[in-house]
């Protein structure tokens, strides 16, 4: 067995052995390489396992530079999951070594699954799945009592939604939203490159009232999951109940076209995202985020409590939304 870097020429090797492990996910595949370099500039080091001339693992990693946190090694930056998938313990001591090699603060590996390491890991991450129905009705009856009042609340006012590829007015809500939220926004570039590289894997799903927008959100397809992944809301989105008819309405598009996991990504412990995604019926599953440190001597803090995240989310909400749009793709969010 030998560690290989990821050429072109192998992508399409590597995507296959992506999509028949079980273990594989979304942002394992080769294309968040083009994007994270496309996007952003990030250095990537695609590895993969290889013997007999087949791939037996890969492990996805990217280095960035995060404004708070200095240089790091991640798999994968931008994405909810990473981590080696095959050989793992040949791929992550491949990825240690490189760490090493470049000096980075630490090397972060997202994985889904607790390992049994000696790593410091990280507890305030956590996934957000579950089964779909193809019967509507089943799912609409698995939303907790309140939002399911507030799904229908949506659908009583006359809300309507469309699914397209509007980019700019999604990320007029999102920029809005974010911001609102006291986060810089991503460059519109990056949301760019995801949808020219993934195509019909990507869909944008708005809600409107009256032709006014309300709220959208972007949505990857991969196997039989629906992941909603970027989203957002004008400030009068939540007294219209657009937030949970418009993620109803995502679940039965998804069923519809014969999705059978609704991917909800992840959140952190203590957010408001994290509450409404819990509300709506999810359970939180914990992601073990492992760290090995090579100068760092400390995991980052991303917790909301800290005092320091809590100041730099009160600072950026005061900024006028134009300076936060301009300023936004320059400082892009530090949980990259």
């Amino acid at each position: 067995m030998k560690i290989e870097s990821l050429t072109e020429e192998k992508a399409a090797a590597w995507d296959a052995f992506v999509r028949a492990d079980p273990k594989g996910t979304f942002f394992h595949l080769s294309a968040w390489k083009r994007v994270a370099e496309q996007a952003f500039g990030f250095k990537t080091y695609y590895l993969f396992a290889e013997e007999a001339g087949e791939i037996c693992g890969v492990l996805p990693l990217a280095c960035v530079r995060r404004p708070l946190f200095g240089k790091a090694l991640i798999s994968t930056p931008l994405c909810v999951y990473g981590g080696a998938v095959g050989r793992c313990d040949e791929l992550e001591e491949a990825a240690r070594k490189k760490a090493e090699a470049l000096d980075v603060a630490y090397l972060e590996i997202r994985s889904q699954e607790k390992i049994a390491t000696d790593w410091p890991t990280s507890d305030i991450f956590f996934a957000f799945r579950r089964a779909l129905s193809s019967d509507h009705d089943e799912n609409l009856k698995a939303i907790p009592r309140k939002q399911r009042a507030e799904v229908r609340r949506g659908m009583d006012a006359g809300l309507r939604v469309t699914h397209d590829r509007n980019l700019d007015l999604f990320y007029r809500i999102y920029a809005t939203s974010v911001r609102n939220l006291g986060t810089p926004v991503y460059p519109r570039n990056y949301l760019k490159v995801l949808m020219e590289t993934f195509g019909d894997a990507c869909e944008i799903t708005t809600v409107t009232d009256d032709g006014r927008p309300l709220s959208s959100v972007l949505t990857f397809y991969y196997k039989d999951q629906a992941l909603p992944y970027y989203g957002g809301g004008l400030p009068e989105a939540r007294a219209h109940s657009a937030y949970p008819f418009m993620y109803w309405q995502v679940m039965k598009r998804a069923a519809e076209k014969g999705y059978r996991i609704f991917d909800y990504g992840r959140s952190m412990k203590g957010t408001g995202a994290f509450a409404f995604k819990k509300n709506f019926g999810f359970e939180p599953q914990p992601l073990a985020y492992r760290y090995h440190l090579v100068k760092a001597d400390r995991m980052p803090d991303l917790s909301p409590n800290n005092p320091r995240n809590e100041m730099l989310c009160r600072i950026w909400k005061r900024f006028p939304l134009p300076l936060a749009n301009n300023l936004g793709p320059v400082l892009y969010p530090v949980v990259v």
